[in-house]
């Protein structure tokens, strides 16, 4: 099992060094995502079409960010050679850097949606959802990105376990939403931008779900995608048979 001690029992300091460095380049690519997420549901509930300019002038940042890690595991990958628990910091690092870059961009487009709705100059139904929701999976980020901090299994198990509650809530907010462009056709193009907002939000959630089972794999050693939640639940509690 991995802690953040083992960053640090390497003989070699640089390498001890390479490690940490790393590690801190993706939790700060994960700071600035968090905010886009954050900043994207805001430009769009409170019609900012200059915080949505914002957050789309931000991706090209984060998109180079990713490039700069990916470049980071290679070198490491070819100079040290690493094995066990270094080998899956890496590679749980490097399959981390391109959930962070998706992330970015579905904030990217639900800014796009912003500017959109600004400019029709109506607010449509769904904005208690969008900021509700959007709330959650913002948190959900961070969270995710706290158990990659901590090397903290149970509170990525927690995120992953939440995701089924937006999943959920997502579901119902497309229901209404449906229904209300039924009862009013001419809201359809307004609301529309909405329910792509929401999908987007649910994506989000969905990437986050996919850095905590990363959290659970670098921890555990075990790769739990596609595990249902119970097994995930005995894999990181020390439970299963």
């Amino acid at each position: 099992m991995i802690n953040k001690d083992s960053l640090t029992h390497h003989i070699s300091a640089q390498f001890n060094a390479e490690l940490e460095d790393i590690r801190s380049h993706l939790l700060a690519m994960g700071g600035l995502v968090e905010k886009q997420v954050s900043d994207a549901v805001n430009a769009l509930v409170e019609a900012d079409s200059g915080l949505a300019q914002q957050v789309r002038e931000v991706d090209g940042q984060i998109n180079q960010m990713e490039r700069d890690i990916d470049e980071e595991c290679v070198r490491i990958l070819a100079r040290r050679q690493p094995a066990a628990s270094d080998l899956r910091l890496i590679i749980s690092i490097s399959k981390a850097v391109i959930d962070l870059e998706r992330i970015g961009d579905e904030s990217t487009k639900i800014a796009k949606r912003a500017i959109e709705l600004c400019e029709s100059g109506e607010a449509p139904r769904g904005y208690v959802e969008i900021r509700h929701i959007g709330e959650q999976v913002r948190k959900m980020v961070q969270e995710s990105l706290d158990a990659f901090a901590r090397f903290d299994a149970e509170l990525a198990l927690s995120v992953a376990q939440y995701d089924k509650n937006v999943d959920r809530e997502y579901k119902s907010a497309l229901r209404e939403l449906v229904t209300y462009m039924m009862e009013d056709p001419r809201s359809i193009s307004r609301v529309l931008s909405v329910i792509w907002a929401l999908r987007s939000l649910e994506r989000i959630g969905d990437h986050a779900r996919n850095l905590a089972e990363l959290v659970i794999y670098l921890v555990r050693g075990t790769d739990v995608r596609h595990m249902g939640l119970e097994r995930m639940q005995q894999e990181v509690q020390g439970t299963r048979e």
